[in-house]
């Protein structure tokens, strides 16, 4: 297991900076997920981590060894790519020991090694099988057994489970967090999909445009953004958002400049059996998708399109409705989109009762 440090790390393509002075800390035997939109630099991050690319400022350390000049064969660091990179000409078992055989680990240790390796990730049966004969899945587990025998200090995941099908992803997903358990190593993955994030990492970093955004917890994420960038990205529906402008009867008691005002889905309330204190809003339904336990509404109000969460009972016959979000459960933001914390709300509606009308 081994700490990575990233400290003023730069990166440059020719005149374009890809990375500006990132600073960010992976502790030791974590799972830390690289998250955010495509060309916001984490897969960047990442090889220049491996080593398959070179800083153009900064340092690396990883554990106490600053690793700026080493070979990538040397960082003690495996990397487990999206398209498996698998030996099509050589069985499973061959594929597993081709890396062992070119570090000169002798025969009896390179039989023990796979066959322990093969056990966890469940490969024992297909040993002497050919890539081509073997499920998506189970070529990534190919690939992960590969590294795995190198008994690295930090495994580097770059979107390895982007070319399997829904289920498929929901099944390594499941496979990659207990093989972290039970290896103890780090675990740096990079996904620009927010839902892999939120359900693997310990530990998730939000980047856009080369910047850190925040790190901290998944559910930390979700419930306390730090600006809008975060709000918005992590959270299925998005957090939405409306310009301050826009909303009337609602003042705020504060001497920061509010840009935006925002509220999950989820915290909207529409029953007309709930009566509630807090910003009250109405709209027409434009949509509803139903997803089983849940059904999404789109909502198009004056300040904006909104979506609403119910784990209630469909409102089939309702257009209208009147909706209000709690004040607790409301987040502000000024013009930069950098969160306000704090704030108190002066004018107060009467108890509000909402529902379709």
């Amino acid at each position: 297991m081994a700490k990575i440090i990233l400290k003023n790390i730069a990166k440059m393509y020719k005149d374009e900076t890809i990375i500006s002075n990132l600073n960010l800390t992976i502790k030791d035997g974590s799972f830390t997920v690289l998250v955010g939109p495509s060309g916001c630099g984490k897969s960047t991050t990442l090889r220049m981590i491996a080593g398959l690319e070179k800083e153009s400022g900064g340092e690396i350390w990883i554990g106490d060894k600053c690793v700026n000049h080493t070979q990538p064969g040397l960082r003690d660091v495996a990397m487990v790519f999206q398209n498996y990179a698998l030996y099509p000409t050589m069985t499973v078992r061959e594929n597993i020991e081709f890396g062992l055989k070119n570090r000169k680990v002798p025969k009896p240790e390179r039989e023990i090694l796979i066959r322990d390796i093969s056990e966890i990730v469940g490969l024992t049966p297909h040993l002497d099988k050919k890539p081509q004969n073997l499920s998506g899945g189970q070529r990534q587990r190919v690939a992960l057994a590969r590294a795995m025998v190198k008994k690295p200090k930090v495994f580097i995941l770059d979107e390895p489970l982007s070319n399997l099908d829904a289920k498929l992803r929901s099944q390594m997903r499941t496979e990659l967090i207990q093989l972290h358990r039970r290896l103890g190593s780090t675990f740096v993955y990079v996904t620009h999909d927010q839902v892999e994030a939120m359900s693997m990492g310990d530990e998730i970093v939000v980047m856009n445009k080369g910047v850190i955004q925040q790190v901290d917890s998944p559910m930390k994420l979700y419930n306390d953004p730090e600006n809008l960038f975060t709000a918005q990205f992590i959270g299925t529906p998005a957090m939405n958002i409306f310009n301050f402008n826009a909303v009337q009867n609602l003042e705020v008691e504060t001497t920061a400049k509010i840009g935006y005002i925002g509220f999950r889905a989820e915290h909207v309330l529409m029953s007309a059996k709930e009566h509630a204190e807090g910003f009250a809003i109405e709209g027409e339904i434009i949509t509803r998708e139903s997803l089983g336990a849940e059904i999404i509404y789109q909502i198009q109000s004056a300040a904006g399109i909104f979506f609403v969460k119910s784990f209630l009972a469909p409102m089939e016959t309702a257009t209208h409705i009147k909706a209000v979000i709690p004040y607790n459960h409301l987040y502000y933001f000024d013009l930069d989109g950098r969160r306000i914390r704090g704030l108190e709300v002066t004018q107060k509606p009467t108890l509000v009762t909402v529902g379709g009308v």
